[in-house]
C-alpha cells in the first residue's frame, strides 16, 4: 500500500512515534513499564459498599478490561459505570511519545454519539410543536431532494434510518483514504447534494439502513427550523441546561481538540500515526461532537429520566419502526449478557466512545478509548471489550 502522507506530519516523525510507540508496547508487554492505573470503586459509607459488592458492576472484569494498556490495539481508555453502584477507570497513555499517563477526564471525539444529541433537538422540536415528525423533507427543506424522490421522506424516517437516502460525500472512505485530506472539510449542503444525485435506494419507510446521511440532513432541518446553527442549538438546547461544561462543537476549520485530551493514534501502512489533529466538521450533527466521559454520563441519565425529551417524544427513542429492526430515534437496542441496553456508539480516526443503559437505569455505561483501528475492527473491540463486563451482572 502507497504511504499516505499529510500535509504538517513529516514522515521522520511518524516513524519516531512509531519507534517510541513500538518501545512502550514492547516494555509492557515484558513488564518493564508501570501497571495501567485504575480507580478501584469508591463509596459514602460501609453499607454503600455492601451493597455494591452484591449488587453493583462486576469490578474484576472491569479491571482485567483495562489491563495491560497500552496495547496494540488501545492506547488509552476512559470507562464510567453507573446506576446500582459505580466505578470509573482509566488505564494507558495521554501521548505514546512520553508515555504520560492517561488523563481522567480528557476530551475525545465521539463520533456518531453526537446522533442522540441530534435526535434529542428534534424530538424537543417535535415537543414544542415546531416539528410534525410526520411531516416532509420535502415540506421543511424544499428544494433539497430532486423529482427523483417522488414520495414523501418524513422526520421520523430520518430519525430512525428508514429514509432510503443513499450515503453522501466523503473525503474517504477509511483512515488511510482520509488522512492526506485531513485538513480539508466539506460543508453539510456537499454532503447531502452528493447523496441526492445517487436517487433514492428504497422507497422510505420500508428498510432500517443505519448511515450519517439521515442525521446530516437532520442537522439542516434543526436550522432551517430555529432559524439558528446546530451547535448553538445543542449549547443552549443540551450542553448549558445539563451543565455540559467540556462538550462542544468545532467550528470550520478547526482541526484540534480544544481542552485536555488524550492523543489519538492509528495504525497507517504499519507504523502508529498521530490522527488528533483532523477536520471532522463534514460530519457535522453526524458526527462531530466533542465531550468527555462525564459530561457524556450526564446527558445519558438525564435523557434516560425524561429531562431531557419529554414523553411521549421520549418514546420514539426506544421504538424501532417495524420488527427486526434495532434502532429507534438514534439508539440502537442490543442484548449484553442478556440485559436489554439500549445506547450508541461512534468513532472518529484514533478515537472510539459509546453510552448505553438499561431503560430503568439501574446499570449505565460510558467508554471512552483511543483506538488504533477505531474505524475498522476496532470499534466493536472496544464495545465487547467494556460493555460486557460492565452489564454482566
Amino acid at each position: 500500500m502507497r504511504r499516505t502522507r499529510g500535509t504538517s506530519t513529516s514522515s521522520r516523525t511518524r516513524r519516531r512515534t512509531a519507534l517510541v510507540a513500538a518501545g512502550l508496547v514492547a516494555a509492557l508487554a515484558a513488564g518493564a513499564a508501570a501497571a495501567p492505573a485504575f480507580a478501584a470503586p469508591t463509596s459514602a459509607s460501609p453499607a454503600a459498599a455492601s451493597a455494591r459488592a452484591t449488587s453493583g458492576p462486576d469490578t474484576k472484569a472491569l479491571s482485567a478490561a483495562l489491563a495491560g494498556l497500552p496495547d496494540h490495539d488501545i492506547t488509552a481508555a476512559l470507562v464510567r459505570v453507573g446506576g446500582d453502584g459505580s466505578w470509573r477507570g482509566t488505564a494507558g497513555v495521554r501521548d505514546v511519545r512520553t508515555g504520560a499517563p492517561a488523563l481522567e477526564n480528557a476530551r475525545f471525539r465521539a463520533g456518531s454519539v453526537t446522533k442522540v444529541v441530534t435526535a434529542a433537538i428534534v424530538l424537543q422540536l417535535a415537543a414544542e410543536g415546531r416539528i410534525d415528525l410526520d411531516g416532509s423533507v420535502q415540506r421543511y427543506l424544499p428544494g433539497l431532494l430532486t423529482e427523483d424522490f417522488k414520495e414523501p421522506v418524513t422526520v421520523r424516517q430520518l430519525l430512525n434510518y428508514t429514509s432510503g437516502l443513499k450515503p453522501g460525500a466523503s473525503l474517504g472512505d477509511t483512515v488511510e483514504e482520509g488522512y492526506a485530506h485531513r485538513f480539508e472539510t466539506l460543508t453539510p449542503r456537499q454532503v447531502v447534494a452528493a447523496s441526492v444525485a445517487k436517487g433514492p435506494a428504497y422507497a422510505p419507510g420500508t428498510k432500517q439502513t443505519y448511515g450519517n446521511i439521515h442525521y446530516t440532513v437532520l442537522g439542516l432541518l434543526i436550522e432551517k427550523v430555529t432559524g439558528d446553527s446546530y451547535a448553538h442549538q445543542a449549547r443552549v438546547r443540551i450542553f448549558r441546561p445539563l451543565g455540559m461544561r467540556h462538550s462542544y462543537f468545532p467550528a470550520a476549520g478547526d482541526t484540534r481538540i480544544r481542552g485536555p485530551h488524550n492523543r489519538g493514534y492509528d495504525w497507517i501502512d504499519g507504523e502508529l500515526v498521530d490522527v488528533t489533529d483532523w477536520d471532522v466538521t463534514d460530519r457535522f450533527a453526524a458526527g462531530d461532537l466533542i465531550s468527555t466521559p462525564a459530561d457524556l454520563e450526564r446527558f445519558l441519565v438525564a435523557l434516560f429520566r425524561g429531562r431531557v425529551v419529554p414523553e411521549p417524544q421520549l418514546r420514539e427513542m426506544f421504538t424501532p419502526p417495524f420488527p427486526g429492526a434495532h434502532y429507534g430515534a438514534a439508539l440502537e437496542r442490543l442484548e449484553v449478557n442478556g440485559v436489554e441496553v439500549w445506547g450508541k456508539s461512534g468513532s472518529r480516526p484514533g478515537f472510539t466512545a459509546g453510552i448505553g443503559a438499561t431503560r430503568d437505569l439501574s446499570r449505565t455505561l460510558v467508554y471512552a478509548v483511543n483506538s488504533t483501528d477505531a474505524k475498522g475492527d476496532g470499534q466493536q473491540a472496544a464495545a465487547e471489550r467494556f460493555a460486557y463486563p460492565a452489564f454482566n451482572r
